[in-house]
């Protein structure tokens, strides 16, 4: 990887198992002064299940939008099933379509659970050096009151709708990270492009689930690294990588679930936080074959740290 591929770095200056698959400050335009907390208000009808489309009261993704997506009001929304369950978020299906023509699309939704449900286990660290503006929703926060924990949900599914707006915008200006286009938030509901057979409705297979060899595990392990460096140099750590949460579509890999991002310089646990992502992920590429020293935890490290500024 060459340094004139990627964005000029912004250096920054102080001032469970082994493969976890649990599911900030990078939106510019287009958010709301506060995370909304509700949840949609409309109904699907009882006969098709469908409802309407929720694009006009929702916040929207980077612009220009891409020509697949299916921003009409008029359209409407079918949920198809579940694709994934987790402990914080279940991921839905849904085709939003045009009634009486051929415009549709197939959109992955992850819904946040309420606060009745267990929220993040291990969301201190992650809130980190996030603050919110009003002392009385910081107070309800730190004690996890019934409303704080409804204000922590509604902070994940924003850091991930900010955080993927920016990696897209460098990803398609750069192409080097892949992450799926956020097409919008609404309270805690974050609608993402589906990646996977749009046919068949079956999603891209993650990481963990081949077994690449040879050439295409040395390509994968050059994309994954030319990804953290964009992160790094962003300011930014995943915080939970692993082989479960990257999806290889069309020989690309993509990072996907990032509610938990890190920032590497307000966290004080920051650098710990990439460490562990790049242990990780070089622990399974290692154990795929890849040499060890291409797959050198400590080394990668090291770089990362110095393209975020922070050596």
């Amino acid at each position: 990887m060459r340094d004139h591929d990627l964005p000029a770095p912004e250096r920054r200056t102080r001032g469970k198992r082994r493969f976890d698959d649990d599911e900030p400050h990078f939106l510019k335009r287009g958010r709301p002064a506060e995370p909304l907390l509700t949840d949609p208000d409309t109904e699907p009808d009882p006969e098709t299940g469908e409802t309407w489309s929720s694009w006009d009261d929702a916040v929207h993704g980077p612009e220009p939008h891409p020509d697949w997506l299916v921003t009409e009001l008029a359209a409407k929304d079918i949920d198809l099933g579940v694709l994934k369950t987790g402990k914080e978020a279940d991921v839905h299906l849904v085709r939003r379509a045009v009634p009486g023509t051929d415009r549709s699309c197939l959109l992955a939704v992850k819904r946040y659970r309420d606060a009745n449900h267990r929220l993040f286990h291990r969301d201190a660290g992650y809130l980190e050096g996030r603050r919110v503006r009003r002392s009385r929703e910081m107070r309800a926060m730190t004690g996890r009151t019934s409303f704080g924990r409804q204000m922590i949900a509604g902070q994940w599914a924003a850091a991930e709708f900010a955080a993927l707006s920016r990696l897209w915008e460098i990803g398609s200006r750069y192409g080097t990270i892949a992450v799926p286009y956020p097409v919008q938030l609404r309270g805690t509901e974050l609608m993402l492009e589906f990646l996977g057979d749009a046919d068949g409705g079956r999603a891209a297979p993650r990481l963990a689930q081949l077994r690449p060899e040879g050439e295409e595990l040395r390509d994968l392990w050059r994309q994954l690294v030319d990804a953290l460096v964009v992160l790094a140099r962003a300011g930014h750590a995943h915080g939970d990588l692993s082989p479960y949460n990257l999806l290889v579509h069309a020989g690309r890999l993509v990072l996907i679930d990032l509610p938990q991002v890190v920032d590497l310089v307000a966290n004080p646990q920051g650098a710990e936080f990439l460490a562990r992502d790049v242990r990780v992920v070089a622990t399974w590429f290692a154990a795929r074959g890849l040499p060890a020293a291409q797959a050198d935890p400590a080394a990668l490290t090291e770089l990362l740290l110095d393209e975020a500024g922070l050596r």
